[in-house]
């Protein structure tokens, strides 16, 4: 079955879309030919979408429309057949390119034939809407709401497709699923465990969207076209629906839903309140990035609504040299004044417009934010919208975004741009793909005769990747974190109004600001209307977050002392003997572990050996492969995972002593593993560059589908580490370029990439709650503090460093090239001991808690077993 070309985003903005019919369309009256395909019935138009793709969709607005009736034949029975004479009417999408709209001025006949619905009954709904469009805006938008609204109450939830017969739903209410320019309007329905929401018509790709209340992570009142009737809702990762974006008929709707969710008990929120992320971000743990993307969410600016889309500083004023220098402050903006004051004799002459206005006065007349404004920088990415926003028309080329370095200029001396950024422009995951014609759309030609394409970049990037990143590194850079608090003042804080905006040049029309104007309270439908209209054209500010000025970010230049109070200041060490040698493996021992009275452990010629400690002996041995076995973990009472050379990750049952399951997890050799009890996730680490989190491990079949998440780096995964910061699980991925990398597992960003050794890092230990101790196979053990990620502490260690782990507080043991094995206490920073443990060169350090042993296998093909006793 052909999918269907017909999208809402081929409507006006805020068209609502009824109902299709199945039928064949004809330009004049026959029967037996002609196109197949469906009617869509809208409140502003008709759209016929044959079902033959080469084909373009006819869209007839029912204003260009001279007559719409019924067609008898010669004895004047009824044909079910409808024939729409218009002025004019348009086509689009034929051959199924994306372009601007044909627009065909002529007057023409086309005749429907339905095939199952009565054209008589077509014909009745046709000719009401096509009365509400000889009325004005307000009268035909009042016209639209009552049928809606009559179609709403003969709407019966279909409890058929619920999750379970046995719910029973809470409550009902009408609403809107809002996503860009486009508003479904449907029937939300929620019950104990899942929240539903029906559409009225069926241009969504499902009948009911189903969203478990368990699954729901963050919920959000928002505004929506300045009307406090908007609820947003951010789901798990396992979730099917990631978000939704509903719209209620009325605030007190609106917070009764909200009040539903939040009280009930299956849904368990994230809850981060705005002075938690404040002071994370003021220490260093939130890039800048992450900071403002998270004001803008709490100030109501979403990706799905164009009139509030996340608002994003210009940081750099440098579009012409040929390298980006971030060490010097000419290149940067100055981030303690809006757009609009950067240019002093631009700004003098707003000054004198504005002071010979009468109240309210404002500034400046267009805004740093809205609907077209966003649509300019993204026109690339979504041209469907801006064709949606625009009637079928994109901008004039030359009024395009051709060039950054022109549009920044143009924003300095233009009397009427004042745009600020969008998000992509900082976003390194897309890879600048808003600047790339991706679609090859001919977006026509400027006066000069050039074609409109790629954007125009500065010198200093080579493309779109390397913009975006340098752009990236330098909102991220020293300038602009001391200086990034003046710019959320005049955006999210203390000077967005009132006498502090005066004085900081930065006063907006007053329709633009929250409770400035009480859209319920307007009753006459031509005001309301054109309020409307002017917030949908002009952009609103964002909600007010500070009233205060707001806190600077701490730059790591006083680095806090290396011993913390928030450890346990144990100043002691373990004395060290020697109570086993195991001689299992005819060569070297890569990876052993203890549990319980067994000791585990894999070798370089890909067998695995389990060893009895009360026995005494060998009680397992199994050639998982012929390759050789690197890592292994133990992932459940007696299941046991092996990476291996081969790409491939072994699961083992010691018990019963077979394979349980064997499965293909890297695209080059695991080189290390890592088991979380807490959430039963398995971390593996390749060559290929990729860090892999797995879940259902241990359950046979079922290990590839647990795919969890993945992290790419550009060198090779030497270790891998984790920790839990209060509901937060960050994964530490060591790399061969001496790299540290910090991932948030629920989100999958990139928290932070800390450049800690210059060779291959060997060993990532968590110290403390906010330190983690690091080394690398030159010798290097340095220990960082994520909070202002920085270096506290960096060590040239005596011994070529291959392995390293801790006891859990402070202790530390450190293996060597040379069999060395050294004890370290982090508190005192110091060296306690250190042992000749080995022949060669130490492959893994494991210590057993419960036993108080440690178990180091080294490439002299040995095992041993050390029995700590704790010494003050």
């Amino acid at each position: 079955m052909n999918k269907s070309r017909f999208s809402m985003l081929l409507l006006e903005p805020g068209e609502i879309y009824f109902e299709d019919y199945s039928c064949t369309m004809n330009m004049e009256i026959k029967t037996g030919c002609g196109q197949q395909g469906r009617l869509k019935l809208c409140s502003k138009s008709l759209v016929f979408e044959p079902r033959e793709w080469a084909h373009p969709l006819i869209k007839l607005h029912f204003k260009e429309c001279i007559d719409i009736d019924t067609v008898l034949n010669g004895s004047s029975k009824d044909t079910n057949m409808i024939k729409v004479k218009v002025k004019q009417y348009s086509e689009m999408l034929e051959e199924n390119i994306l372009a601007p709209y044909k627009f065909i001025y002529e007057n023409m006949d086309f005749v429907f034939l339905f095939d199952f619905a009565s054209a008589d009954e077509c014909l009745r709904q046709m000719q009401q809407l096509l009365r509400a469009s000889t009325l004005h805006a307000p009268e035909h938008n009042s016209m639209v709401a009552t049928i809606l609204h009559s179609r709403y109450t003969r709407m019966i939830f279909d409890t058929v497709m619920m999750e379970d017969f046995t719910e029973k739903i809470i409550c009902e209410f009408q609403t809107e699923k809002i996503s860009p320019l486009v508003r479904h309007q449907g029937k939300l329905a929620l019950t104990p465990t899942t929240l539903y929401f029906q559409p009225f018509s069926n241009v969504e790709n499902s009948p009911i969207l189903k969203m478990k209340l368990e699954h729901m992570k963050r919920i959000y009142k928002r505004r929506f076209l300045l009307r406090q009737v908007g609820l947003e809702i951010y789901c798990a990762e396992e979730s099917p629906i990631s978000h939704i974006y509903l719209s209620f008929q009325s605030e007190k709707d609106r917070n009764r839903a909200h009040q539903i969710l939040e009280e009930s008990p299956n849904v368990k929120l994230d809850r981060v309140h705005i002075e938690e992320m404040t002071l994370q971000w003021q220490n260093g743990v939130v890039s800048n990035f992450d900071y403002l993307m998270h004001l803008n969410c709490l100030a109501d600016r979403s990706n799905n609504d164009l009139t509030q889309y996340p608002v994003f500083p210009w940081v750099i004023a440098d579009y012409t040299s040929e390298n980006l220098d971030l060490e010097s402050v000419q290149t940067f903006r100055n981030l303690s004044k809006p757009m609009g004051a950067l240019n002093p004799d631009r700004l003098e002459k707003l000054l004198e417009r504005y002071h010979e206005m009468s109240d309210p006065k404002f500034l400046y007349g267009s805004h740093y934010s809205a609907p077209g404004l966003v649509l300019f920088y993204l026109v690339r990415k979504y041209p469907q919208y801006m064709l949606c926003l625009q009637n079928g028309r994109f901008d004039h080329p030359d009024r395009m975004f051709n060039s950054v370095k022109d549009v920044y200029n143009n924003c300095l001396k233009n009397m009427s741009d004042f745009k600020e950024l969008v998000p992509e422009f900082y976003d390194t995951s897309a890879n600048g793909d808003f600047l790339e014609n991706m679609y090859d759309i001919d977006f026509g030609e400027r006066h000069n005769g050039s074609k409109v394409d790629n954007v125009s970049l500065p010198p200093w990037a080579v493309s779109p990747k390397d913009f975006v990143n340098k752009l990236r590194e330098a909102l991220e850079s020293e300038y602009v974190s001391r200086h990034l608090h003046l710019w959320i003042d005049l955006i999210f804080g203390y000077k967005q109004r009132g006498e502090e905006a005066v004085r900081a040049f930065n006063v907006f029309h007053h329709v633009c600001y929250e409770g400035s104007v009480d859209l319920e309270c307007i009753y006459d439908m031509n005001d309301r209307h054109a309020l409307e209209v002017q917030i949908m054209e002009f952009g609103q500010v964002p909600k007010q977050l500070f009233t205060k000025p707001h806190v600077r970010k701490i730059l790591p230049k006083i680095l806090k002392p290396l011993s913390n109070k928030s450890c346990d200041n144990h100043d002691y060490e373990y004395s060290m003997e020697c109570v086993n040698t195991i001689r299992l493996h005819k060569e070297a021992v890569t990876s052993a572990l203890r549990t319980g009275d067994r000791v585990i452990s894999v070798c370089r010629d890909g067998t695995l050996k389990v060893y009895d400690l009360l026995q005494r002996k060998q009680i397992r041995s199994v050639i998982l492969c012929s390759t050789p076995l690197s890592s292994c973990v133990m992932v459940d009472e007696n299941i046991v995972a092996a990476g291996s050379w081969d790409n491939e990750i072994y699961l083992y049952d010691v018990e019963y002593g077979r394979v349980v399951e064997s499965f293909r997890a890297h695209d080059d050799s695991v080189s290390c593993l890592k088991w979380l009890q807490k959430d039963r996730l398995l971390i593996s680490g390749g060559w290929d560059g990729v860090v892999r989190v797995w879940g259902h491990v241990g359950t046979a079949g079922q290990a590839l589908r647990g795919l969890k998440a993945e992290f790419d780096h550009d060198g090779k995964i030497t270790i891998v580490a984790y920790r839990y910061r209060r509901h937060i699980l960050e994964i530490f991925a060591g790399t061969s370029d001496g790299e540290v990398f910090v991932w948030d597992y629920s989100t999958k960003d990139l928290m932070n990439k800390i450049k800690v050794h210059t060779s291959a890092v060997s060993g990532v230990c968590l110290l403390c709650e906010d330190r983690i101790v690091t080394t690398s196979e030159n010798g290097d053990l340095s220990v960082t503090d994520l909070s202002v990620l920085n270096s506290v502490y960096q060590k040239q260690v005596s011994v070529t460093i291959t392995s390293i782990c801790c006891d859990g507080t402070c202790l530390l043991w450190l293996g060597g090239s040379s069999g060395k094995l050294l004890q370290w206490n982090m508190i005192t920073v110091a060296q306690l001991s250190e042992e000749q443990a080995h022949d060669d060169l130490i492959q893994s350090i494991h210590f057993d808690c419960p036993s108080k042993t440690l178990i180091t296998a080294s490439n002299d093909k040995s095992i041993k077993v050390w029995q700590l006793t704790q010494r003050s």
